[in-house]
């Protein structure tokens, strides 16, 4: 779409909020069972898709990773949205006097923009999606140049499901994303990178339009003395190596006791060879394109060169360019300026680091910008409270990784340069609502006590209210 298309896109939406300002209970859950249906009518059609967008990907891991949590996140809402929508009573101050009352009512937003990623683009469109109509608004949702196969489903068979002034999805044919961001939306999601997340922004400032930006960040893990190192590396390894590593939570980077990192590859070592024989196991996922491909490989040759040692986990070739996979890797003792420490992977590569003190790698940790997650696996409870009062991310998992970002009851957002705003659940329904606050004056209120001119009287209201 031109930026005209955009334009007149957003008007339509627009005026069709403003006739129908506050969509009742039973419009919104009939707009979540429409998003329901959707994805169960074509889920066979949309592993296909995604397949086709990455060169391959694993038919279970867009089942297990896209399709089963969007559908759990709309039944959620379903069971509570009703609760969600209803007025909150709150208390009154005593100075407002009389039989006053307070109240908060949740009320929708108007059109909400969607930036989706291409790595989880159902979960990711769609888990907001069941916030944004649970909140009673509606949608425009710009998908990733990663996602030509997918966006053309959705542009093809979504209208069935939803008129145009309901739901749009939005095709990025080159420069889309920055008018679209541009555009005055009442709310703006964005998910990706760091970097893309800072334009955004800035495209959003110029309307005043609020933000929730879910962003990535280096997630580390610790593994402490004390854990089983099977258990860890197991969970580890699998956190790392879903979807090939491309997940903005996955583990980026590990911190081993010293003494038990050549056990820890070793298992790793054992694991990956059991999970995935070969490159050509329809289990692996590809590197999603040509530059990410060459991305990769690059770290790993600067491993190399700057003396880190590179371990392929599988037997064989350590990368296949035709089918755009690289083999799990581990590297051990990476050099703290390479790009694999430096930038976020997205990859399945794990660094190995190993260490000396627990404060050690808290004081690393605390050096970098704040994660958007952070793994410690121990079984001592006082020592996980003081890492958490140490350590700041945007969640945590403790003694696995990934399943805080799938918990509905949860709010998942990032920190700092790992992002802003939450959203799951009842806090996607609050984001992207206006929580907007009502005084109930009663009519038998006291106020006109402290109206000029001020004399005794106030000064004896100020003093019973001061006590």
């Amino acid at each position: 779409m031109n930026p005209t298309e955009l334009t007149q896109a957003l008007a339509l939406q627009r005026s069709a909020h403003q006739a129908h300002p506050a969509p009742d209970y039973a419009s919104r859950c009939a707009d979540l069972k429409k998003l329901q249906q959707f994805l169960s009518e074509h889920t066979e059609a949309i592993c296909t898709a995604i397949s086709a967008d990455y060169g391959h990907r694993s038919r279970h891991e867009t089942l297990l990773f896209e399709i089963v949590p969007a559908q759990s996140a709309i039944d959620h809402a379903l069971k509570h949205l009703k609760r969600w929508m209803r007025p909150q009573s709150r208390e009154v101050d005593r100075i407002a006097f009389g039989l006053a009352s307070n109240r908060v009512l949740p009320q929708p937003l108007g059109v909400v923009g969607v930036i989706s990623p291409w790595n989880f683009p159902i979960n990711l469109s769609f888990g907001a999606l069941t916030a944004i109509f649970a909140a009673g608004n509606r949608a425009m949702v710009k998908m990733s140049e990663n996602s030509r196969h997918l966006t053309q489903l959705f542009m093809a068979k979504i209208p069935a499901y939803f008129p145009p002034e309901k739901l749009l999805f939005i095709d990025e044919t080159g420069g889309v994303g920055a008018v679209f961001s541009g555009l005055p939306f009442d709310h703006l999601m964005f998910t990706g990178s760091s970097a893309t997340g800072r334009l955004v922004m800035a495209a959003a400032a110029r309307n005043l339009c609020p933000v929730t930006l879910e962003l990535g960040g280096k997630s580390p893990a610790l593994v402490l003395d004390d854990f089983d190192l099977q258990t860890a590396a197991s969970r580890i390894l699998y956190a790392k190596l879903v979807n090939a590593g491309q997940i903005c939570t996955t583990v980026d980077h590990v911190y081993v006791p010293r003494a038990k990192v050549a056990a820890f590859v070793a298992l790793c070592q054992t694991l990956a060879k059991a999970r995935y024989p070969n490159l050509s196991s329809p289990d692996y996922t590809a590197i999603i394109n040509d530059s990410a491909y060459t991305r990769l490989l690059q770290a790993l040759e600067q491993a190399r060169a700057t003396g880190s040692e590179v371990i392929n986990l599988l037997d064989g070739e350590m990368s296949d360019s035709r089918s755009r996979k690289i083999a799990p890797h581990v590297v051990v003792n990476p050099d703290a300026n390479s790009a694999l420490m430096q930038q976020e992977i997205f990859g399945p590569i794990l660094p190995i680091v190993p260490y000396d003190s627990v404060q050690e790698v808290v004081n690393a940790i605390k050096a970098r910008p704040h994660p958007l997650a952070f793994y410690p696996f121990t079984n001592d409870r006082v020592l996980v409270d003081d890492l958490l009062n140490q350590v700041m991310s945007g969640g945590v998992s403790i003694n696995d990784a990934l399943f805080h970002g799938g918990q509905h009851d949860l709010p998942f957002g990032g920190v700092g340069e790992s992002g802003m705003g939450h959203y799951h659940g009842r806090y996607g329904f609050e984001t992207f609502s206006k929580m907007r606050p009502i005084f109930h004056q009663s009519r038998f209120a006291f106020t006109p006590l402290l109206f000029p001119p001020y004399g005794k009287t106030i000064d004896r209201v100020l003093r019973f209210f001061s006590r």
